[in-house]
């Protein structure tokens, strides 16, 4: 994930909020601190595309299983998983068919995936 604004840095750090994206064989992680994980596994990543918009909100944001996950406007990928797969937000189960990501590298990023 990009680095945010050096003011929203410091408010996550105080919130034990650290922004993490894993890439490994077997699975991607996404982690907003505690207050949200996803392990999506390779296999049901659909598909992975940049994203043409940018999104004023930081956070962990969704709904129906469309999820936004950022500490900065963009860059922005979005990543389609089938089947869907359990998340947590604040340690509450969540669906999650859709992710959308902060990324600073997104070329780097959607070859890692592919």
């Amino acid at each position: 994930m990009p680095r945010p604004h050096p003011v929203l840095r410091v408010l996550l750090l105080l919130l034990f909020v650290r922004p993490r994206v894993e890439v490994s064989r077997q699975v991607l992680v996404v982690t907003l601190g505690w207050s949200f994980r996803v392990a999506v596994p390779r296999g049901a990543i659909q598909a992975v595309d940049s994203v043409p918009w940018r999104r004023h909100s930081i956070g962990a944001h969704g709904w129906r299983g469309r999820w936004l996950v950022n500490t900065t406007p963009g860059p922005l990928v979005r990543i389609r998983v089938e089947p869907a797969t359990t998340g947590r937000v604040l340690g509450v189960p969540v669906r999650i068919r859709e992710l959308t990501l902060s990324i600073d590298d997104v070329a780097a990023f959607l070859t890692d995936l592919r």
